[in-house]
């Protein structure tokens, strides 16, 4: 089960199993899309206000994320650009 306007596990699992070269330019582009969009609903919705799964799967993702050297420390992303010039970010200034 994912949270509204989120991609399920089921469907990103498909994602992942369907090889790259068997999918269409539209469908990578679209793969691309979600996959950002989803990133972004991971980061900015607290986990406290998520499904049991969603904040599972969110928490695994952003483990994986730090291992791939996405985010690596010293290296913000502009998401967390943005929320730290909202008051969002983790920052303690």
């Amino acid at each position: 089960m994912s949270d509204l306007g989120r991609k399920s596990n089921a469907d990103k699992l498909g994602d992942k199993m369907q090889p790259d070269s068997s999918k269409s330019t539209l469908d990578k582009v679209g793969d691309s899309l979600t996959g950002a969009g989803d990133k972004v609903a991971r980061d900015v919705v607290p986990d406290s206000q998520k499904s049991t799964s969603q904040s599972l799967s969110d928490k695994a993702g952003r483990t994986k994320d730090s291992h791939t050297g996405h985010n690596a420390p010293g290296q913000e992303s502009l998401l967390d650009k943005a929320k730290d010039a909202v008051g969002m970010g983790n920052k303690h200034t």
